[in-house]
């Protein structure tokens, strides 16, 4: 053993430096399902950028220090606060926030969010089948991005006034009625955020043909601002 190990301590240490890297520095997460429909499809491999909230030692959880902090819009990697998954959601409510769903609609601090069409189209839903999806614009304040509703799908279209706590964010999946997000497994404390989601990094049709899609390769996820 101790032969093999010095045989291959150059390897060695590049798995530990690896490991270091991708737990404290940047990550690569793949997309597994539609909840974040349009703008992150099932076989996108996005770019986690882990230093855009807090620095942690390598390996674990443990925050050293903050180096910024989630604004409204951002795409956020984090543990679920129910069973620890990871998930990938918008950073829809900041602490303090004053939070309420009517219909769909989004109002924060008393101000409704603006919604634009932008179409329909349809998703395939596994074991249900094709449903209609209808697309908007969502503008929060200075930030805008596109989501999907899918009218046919029972979901959490409503909530009450909800004031986010001191470090915790609500988490809002675009594809709202097929999202696992807040409205299910409540607020997100600070500590469970991995990082920042900054861009495709590559893309290829799973749910498909397995072709990649090149177009999608290096496309930043905040095209607008």
């Amino acid at each position: 053993m101790k032969n093999w190990v010095r045989a291959n301590k150059g390897f060695l240490l590049f798995l530990a430096l690896f490991g270091v890297f991708r737990t404290a520095v940047a990550d690569w997460n793949p997309i597994p399902s539609a909840s974040m429909h349009p703008n992150l499809l099932e076989g996108d491999v996005v770019f986690v950028n882990r230093l855009a909230y807090n620095v942690k030692v390598p390996l674990t959880g443990i925050v050293i220090s903050a180096t910024g902090e989630p604004q409204r819009g951002d795409i956020v990697t984090f543990s679920s606060p129910v069973n620890g998954m990871r998930l990938i959601k918008r950073v829809i409510a900041l602490p303090g926030d004053r939070v309420a769903m009517h219909n769909e609609q989004l109002i924060i601090n008393g101000q409704q969010a603006g919604y634009t069409a932008m179409g329909h189209t349809t998703e395939n839903i596994q074991g249900v089948g094709e449903l209609a999806a209808v697309r908007v614009d969502e503008s929060l304040g200075q930030h805008s991005h596109a989501i999907q509703f899918l009218p046919q799908v029972k979901a959490r279209r409503d909530f009450d006034t909800i004031v986010v706590p001191a470090g915790q964010y609500m988490m809002l999946g675009d594809n709202r009625d097929n999202s696992e997000d807040s409205r299910y497994i409540g607020l997100v404390p600070r500590a469970l955020l991995i990082g920042r989601a900054e861009r495709v990094l590559a893309s290829a049709d799973i749910t498909g043909n397995w072709m990649p899609r090149t177009e999608r390769f290096g496309m930043s996820l905040y095209p607008r601002q």
